[in-house]
């Protein structure tokens, strides 16, 4: 039996969120934030929803950036 994810809660209190308040992100950005704290305390691929901030950590600069 595969292991729960253990940011799965957050991950879902996050579209709980969203879809209260119409897909408004700003108006969730403590239950994001709290996606991220959980994130940042395990290991990089032991979370699967949070392959997403992962790759947010290192953006690539966009043409024309500085």
């Amino acid at each position: 039996m595969p292991q729960k994810d253990p940011c799965q809660k957050q991950a879902c209190d996050i579209q709980k969120c969203l879809q209260a308040n119409n897909y408004i992100e700003s108006k969730c950005q403590a239950v994001i934030q709290e996606l991220r704290k959980c994130c940042a305390r395990y290991p990089k691929g032991r979370s699967l929803v949070c392959s997403g901030f992962e790759k947010e950590e290192n953006p690539t600069l966009k043409p024309g950036a500085k």
